[in-house]
């Protein structure tokens, strides 16, 4: 993945500085999807509770969404991980990681663009750098990619 952009684009320093500020926001995403999943997972009936067959019904749904949050927190600390280390082979990483945790690797495609966008810093180069990984790995990690 490593590209030579030429005179007064990113250079080294600057992708290393966004593969940080991607990692660290990927990892804030797993954290609010792993609490919402907690939160989910405190509205389910116990054992004891009675209630009508609906009530099975939505216990669930809460428990398949709850479920859905977990492993996708998972597949973004993962995410997250491979892509502060910036391998050359990361998209096959992402790949592997995303297989392992049972969920397609397109699904690693919003939040990294959405973290590229976000970066809470004021250095262009980096912000540059933060977009053209996120576009790359949305190349490589898409169904046509």
């Amino acid at each position: 993945m490593e590209e030579d952009f030429g005179f007064g684009g990113p250079g080294p320093e600057d992708r290393a500085n966004a593969a940080a500020a991607l990692s660290s926001a990927l990892r804030r995403e797993a954290a609010t999807l792993a609490q919402a999943a907690g939160s989910l997972r405190a509205c389910l009936p116990g054992p004891t509770d009675g209630g009508p067959i609906s009530d099975v019904r939505r216990a669930r749904c809460v428990a398949e969404a709850a479920s859905e949050a977990a492993l996708l927190a998972s597949l973004l600390l993962e995410a997250a991980s491979a892509i502060a280390e910036l391998p050359s082979d990361l998209p096959a990483r992402l790949h592997k990681a995303a297989s392992r945790v049972g969920l397609g690797p397109a699904l690693l495609v919003p939040p990294i663009r959405a973290a590229a966008l976000a970066l809470p810093t004021d250095d262009g180069s980096a912000r540059i750098a933060a977009a053209l990984i996120a576009d790359e790995l949305g190349t490589a990690l898409s169904p046509q990619g």
